[in-house]
């Protein structure tokens, strides 16, 4: 699972709808919303300084959380949020109620190892990065923090599909009707005139002309 889980502290809301978030933004307290388990949603307030930090702190919607409602603990998973479009403050937050058994979807960032053992990053190819995430269907309580594609081998012309990526048990992409690609291995512009050189080098003379006798 992706970073250490968490807790925050939250107040029961009795009231819903834009009025009432308008109050609660008021008092210096974000609104939220708790669904899922086949449970009745939630509606709570959370302190707006804790959620900032949580939202802006990297990896938000693959960490589970606990809040702490009125004494309450109940474990969630954070599925969205929004923010201020100005000034970027966060405005409501929705979170996943989790039970024992639940299994979400969620984008799963991709981190690539051994570029320095890739012969084709070493002739001087380009890594082209087609997916910086996956979709991934998971337990709620076993997201994986990445998933980590080895480059060792990788040449020109290669390319790197989720076949190849070793994934957690129980860790599936949602996309399964194909063998999808994360990336390539792309020769780069720079390289072009070296290789035009090199073969014009390498190229044998043309036979001088005979001689006018």
């Amino acid at each position: 699972m992706s970073h250490d889980t968490y807790e925050l502290k939250a107040e029961a809301r009795e009231q819903v709808g834009k009025g009432s978030a308008r109050a609660v933004r008021r008092n210096g307290k974000v609104p939220a919303v708790i669904y899922g388990d086949k449970q009745p949603p939630l509606a709570i307030a959370l302190t707006y300084k804790d959620i900032f930090y949580k939202i802006h702190g990297g990896g938000f919607l693959t960490t589970v959380a606990t809040i702490d409602v009125d004494g309450k603990k109940i474990q969630v998973l954070p599925k969205d949020f929004q923010l201020d479009p100005v000034k970027d403050f966060p405005m409501h937050v929705d979170f996943l109620r989790i039970g024992k058994d639940t299994e979400v979807n969620v984008d799963v960032p991709v981190h690539f190892i051994n570029e320095d053992k890739s012969p084709g990053i070493k002739r001087g190819g380009v890594l082209n990065i087609v997916r910086h995430e996956v979709e991934f269907h998971c337990p709620a309580n076993a997201i994986p923090e990445f998933i980590t594609v080895d480059l060792t081998g990788a040449d020109i012309g290669d390319s790197i599909h989720i076949s190849a990526v070793k994934l957690p048990a129980g860790v599936k992409p949602v996309i399964s009707d194909r063998d999808f690609t994360i990336a390539t291995i792309a020769g780069s512009a720079a390289m072009k005139p070296e290789t035009e050189e090199t073969v014009e080098a390498e190229a044998p003379e043309a036979a001088p002309a005979a001689e006018e006798k």
